[in-house]
């Protein structure tokens, strides 16, 4: 069956008469247009605009939320956001350890449904504890396929913008509702077209070397390996820098290994051929 239990996930319950609005004003992602059993990306930001932690919410009845998050992350989550609660009549406790996930035929199972997997064309659905027993590396190989970027695993905490990660086009990041941590920043980027990092899926036939391992073009340093699983990977690249290598056929390295690079389908972006040098 087509499912995964993935005990490095964790949840967060949200709750109180202010909860919606205390999101709404703080993280990326527009709550007040979730729908009841729509799961949503987003992030909470630092005031540069970098992010600080992400994870998936979601409404759960009546003027409750949930946050999905890596298990590492949740209780300085709940900290932070406990920072910014201030006299709001939100409630904030850490839920169950672990998330069961399920695609294809078997999405029908899960609770909630990811918004992030749907825009990438599979059909997903989440549910909190071990409500299913395959192994976490076959969830891993998906969201590896689709482009679906993690904190850890594919990028540091505080050192990516919400456009690096692909959060502008997955529903993760709101650019018509009101200010929000961080926004003035994103906001910005998106307006004058400056985001040159990207996720991207990473492709070598024999196999790829390990995360962490750098990343160039034409000689020139491009970004990390993410997540790897089996020939498969992701990597935060300098779009820029590959289109001008492509454009000049250069070779594309993991390390001392050629690899095939390629932006997620859905994503509509491309490598741009006549780049410029542009830092963000």
């Amino acid at each position: 069956m087509p499912a995964a239990y993935l005990p490095s996930r964790s949840l967060i319950r949200i709750s109180g008469k202010d909860a919606q609005d205390f999101l709404q004003n703080l993280i990326t992602t527009d709550v007040d247009g979730l729908l009841p059993t729509e799961a949503r990306p987003g992030a909470l930001l630092t005031p540069q605009g970098k992010i600080l932690f992400d994870f998936l919410v979601w409404r759960d009845g009546g003027d409750g939320f949930t946050l999905e998050t890596d298990l590492s992350q949740r209780d300085a989550l709940i900290r932070r956001l406990t920072m910014y609660k201030l006299r709001a009549a939100v409630d904030m406790a850490a839920g169950e350890d672990g998330v069961a996930v399920f695609w294809g035929d078997d999405a029908a199972r899960g609770s909630v449904t990811d918004a992030a997997f749907a825009t990438a064309g599979i059909s997903l659905s989440r549910s909190p504890g071990p409500a299913a027993e395959g192994p976490e590396s076959d969830y891993e190989a998906l969201r590896i396929a689709c482009g679906l970027a993690l904190s850890g695993r594919d990028f540091a905490l505080q050192d990516a913008f919400p456009h690096d990660v692909l959060l502008d086009k997955n529903g993760g990041l709101s650019f018509r509702k009101g200010c929000y941590v961080g926004q003035e920043v994103v906001s910005r980027m998106q307006h004058r077209g400056t985001a040159r990092r990207r996720v991207a899926v990473v492709t070598a036939e024999g196999g790829l070397p390990d995360t962490g391992t750098e990343m160039t073009a034409g000689g020139k340093p491009v970004g990390t390996l993410g997540s790897v699983e089996g020939k498969n990977g992701l990597a935060i690249l300098r779009i820029d820098r590959v289109g001008d290598a492509q454009a000049r056929g250069l070779p594309l390295l993991a390390g001392d290994r050629q690899v095939e690079v390629a932006l997620p389908s859905w994503t509509g972006l491309s490598f741009p051929r006549e780049a410029q040098e542009v830092e963000t």
